[in-house]
Formats: C-alpha cells, sequence, structure tokens
C-alpha cells in the first residue's frame, strides 16, 4: 500500500534558509518525492499536523497542499483498484502520479536518465585525482555489465542490483572497505542527480554502506623513538625518514596536501585540503621548521616534487622505503598512514579530547563548528606540543 505525507527537505539548505516542501509517496519503506512549489522556513512547518504555520500566506497554502494531497490520493485510490500498481516500484507510482498531474512534466520524465552520461558529467567538476578513483569504479562497472553499462538507468540500479554488484566484486577484491569506495562513488552520483531533481529513485535508503574495522596502524612511542633515532644508510633514505617524521610532526599531515605546501606564514602552514577543500592551519613546531628548512623547495615549500611533475612519484619511492624499513626494524610494513594514526593515537593516550584530535587531523562534518580554521586553533597546537615532548623528550 502507498502511503502519502508531506515532507519539508532541508538537507541541502543553509541554516535560515527556506526548504521545498515535498509530498512522500512510501511504498515498503522505500520513497519517491513530488515537488509542491513551496518553500518554507522550518519554524513555518508542523510536520506532526502536517500545516503551514507562521506564514502570512498559511491559509492558502494550507488550502493549496490540501488540494494537492487529495489529488495525489484520488490518482493512487484509482490506479490501486484497478490493479495497476501491482509489482511496480516508488519511482514508477511517481511516475505514473506524475502523468496525471502534469502531463508535460512526466513526458520529458520518459526519457530515461542514463547513469553513465551523468557519471561522466559529475567526474568533470571533480579533480584529476578524484577522477582517477571513480573511473575505476566505472571500469568495475563495465566489466560487470558489458556493453549494458551504456544504456543503464538509474532505476535500474536497486537494492538487489547493488547486492549482485557487491558479489560480483568480491571475486577480485576480497575487502569490504575497498569494495565500500565503489559503492560510495556510485552513491555520490545518485545525490548529485537527486540534488538537481532528475532522479527521484535512491536505493542506498535500503543499501548501507557498512565499513569493515581495519587493523591498527599505529606505532608505540617507543617503536617511533627507535624509527626516529635509526641509522640510515643514504641522503636519500634520510630524506624519506626526515618525510614521515614531518608527516608526524605536523599532526600526520596528507601526503598529498604536503607536497602542494607554498610556504611558512606567521610560523603555521595554511592550505585547503585536497580532499575536503576546507580550510586548515598547523602551527609550525621549531623541529619540524629544522626539517622544512633542511628540504626547502624552489617551487614549493618542500622540494619533494622539484625533481618530478607529479609528488606520486616520489610517494611511490617514500612508501618503497618504509617499507622495506619497517621490515628491517621488525616493525610491520609501514606507510605514511602510521605517522597520521600513531599521532592521533598517542594524543588519545595523553588524554587529548577527542575533539581537538578530530580537528587536528581534518575530520569533522559540514556545521559551522567544524570548519577547522574557526576551531579554537590553540586546542590543537598545545595538543601537538604535547605530543611532540612526549614522543621526543620524554616530558609529559
Amino acid at each position: 500500500m502507498v502511503t502519502t505525507r508531506f515532507y519539508l527537505d532541508c538537507r541541502d539548505c543553509a541554516p535560515g534558509s527556506p526548504a521545498p516542501l515535498k509530498i512522500v509517496l512510501t511504498l515498503k519503506g522505500v520513497r519517491a518525492l513530488i515537488a509542491t512549489n513551496i518553500s518554507l522556513l522550518p519554524t513555518q512547518w508542523d510536520s506532526r499536523r502536517q500545516i503551514v504555520i507562521g506564514h502570512a500566506r498559511k491559509q492558502q497554502f494550507n488550502s493549496l497542499l490540501a488540494e494537492q494531497k487529495i489529488a495525489i490520493d484520488s490518482i493512487l485510490f484509482r490506479l490501486s483498484s484497478a490493479g495497476e500498481l501491482r509489482g511496480l516500484r516508488a519511482c514508477d507510482i511517481r511516475r505514473l502520479v506524475l502523468a496525471e498531474l502534469h502531463p508535460e512534466a512526466a513526458e520529458s520524465e520518459s526519457k530515461r536518465v542514463t547513469f553513465l552520461a551523468r557519471f561522466n558529467s559529475f567526474i568533470t567538476r571533480r579533480s584529476s585525482g578524484t577522477q582517477r578513483i571513480y573511473l575505476t569504479t566505472l571500469t568495475r562497472m563495465r566489466a560487470y555489465l558489458n556493453e549494458r553499462l551504456d544504456a543503464l538507468a538509474f532505476e535500474d540500479i536497486t537494492v538487489q542490483w547493488l547486492r549482485d554488484f557487491d558479489k560480483f566484486l568480491t571475486k577480485t577484491s576480497p575487502s569490504r572497505n575497498a569494495r565500500n569506495i565503489h559503492f560510495r562513488n556510485i552513491r555520490a552520483v545518485f545525490n548529485d542527480a537527486l540534488d538537481d531533481e532528475v532522479i527521484s529513485c535512491y536505493p542506498f535508503r535500503k543499501f548501507k554502506i557498512v565499513p569493515e574495522k581495519t587493523r591498527k596502524r599505529a606505532l608505540t612511542v617507543e617503536q617511533l623513538r627507535n624509527l626516529f633515532s635509526a641509522s640510515v644508510t643514504s641522503a636519500s633514505e634520510q630524506r624519506y625518514l626526515d618525510c614521515f617524521k614531518l608527516i608526524f610532526m605536523l599532526c600526520g599531515i596528507n601526503i598529498v596536501d604536503l607536497c602542494h605546501l607554498t610556504s611558512v606564514v606567521n610560523g603555521r602552514i595554511e592550505y585547503s585540503r585536497a580532499k575536503t577543500h576546507r580550510l586548515y592551519s598547523i602551527k609550525v613546531e621549531p623541529e619540524a621548521a629544522v626539517i622544512i628548512e633542511k628540504y626547502r623547495g624552489a617551487n614549493l615549500l618542500l622540494n619533494y616534487a622539484d625533481t618530478c611533475s607529479d609528488y606520486r612519484f616520489f610517494y611511490r619511492h617514500l612508501c618503497e622505503f618504509l617499507r622495506g624499513f619497517g621490515r628491517s626494524l621488525s616493525l610491520s610494513p609501514l606507510s605514511t598512514y602510521w605517522a597520521r594514526h600513531s599521532w592521533a593515537t598517542i594524543a588519545a593516550s595523553l588524554d587529548i579530547p577527542k575533539e581537538t584530535i578530530a580537528a587536528a587531523l581534518g575530520h569533522g562534518g559540514n556545521s559551522v563548528t567544524d570548519i577547522y580554521i574557526d576551531f579554537d586553533r590553540s586546542k590543537v597546537d598545545a595538543a601537538n606540543r604535547k605530543v611532540l615532548d612526549w614522543v621526543l623528550y620524554g616530558k609529559k
């Protein structure tokens, strides 16, 4: 049975801005939305009573909404009585309703939106690094569907389709977290199409992307001390070891951000994180300043990318060194993530609050309080100093 109710869709609206009011068709827990062409502030909508309140035109709006709901409920009752809704999905039922309410809109919607066309449009608005990740997902979808991918519509990607695709991926990717990357990419394209109201179907309400716990990649304080003081055989190895130290001393900064830093201003490095595009600021402690000065670049802050056109070339050799160097010290094969995870783990052991650790790592949501350039940076600065004093000098 299809149920209907009104829903104030505040998902993509800034605080204090009007949000579109929509009619929700729900069938077996799956929803499809129909616009009412009315926008309201959250304070102007009573979701329990399903009426407009506190608006100058509330009586007019409530009359219009009552008419729309009666019209839609009447269409649904007639179609259900005639058996025309049997076996249909919520998005299919929405299309039938729109065909009677707005024939001209239904005609344009009848042209099925292909997933591939929207996917290609979506990734052109992303950075080259992000595009590569999404294209990997497209490659796996092509391997699964072959030529059928070209005609794949959003409506074809159901919960069952996603489950079947997951089974296909397990043949080459047993890691749940590795497979989740593909599903997050597909979901992002769905969200983009929903934002533009190109589609109404959304299988990810039922298909949940559940991460799998990964093993900890953190070194103990003693292991870090042994690593930092270990002897190396060449200047290039010392360069890689110093890079690992610098990542740790800068609160586990991501390698792509580190390699693209341009300067130190007033004792701080400030940049937009490549992953989240949020502004970020880190105080450069004296120990980190020594390493930065040692490897100062000609064009960028550090010379890691001076000898190659792409930082990935340096990163690849850095990872090769860390893997082998970790084994030589009877540790696990290391990567730059070990510096980041180690910083966070040691900070937690020193009773530094979780929100401060999160801010130092650049984690968080989209609220105003989660924009890290506005976070009380002195808390992060003090936390980093506390971690360095403990690891480097044994001072708590």
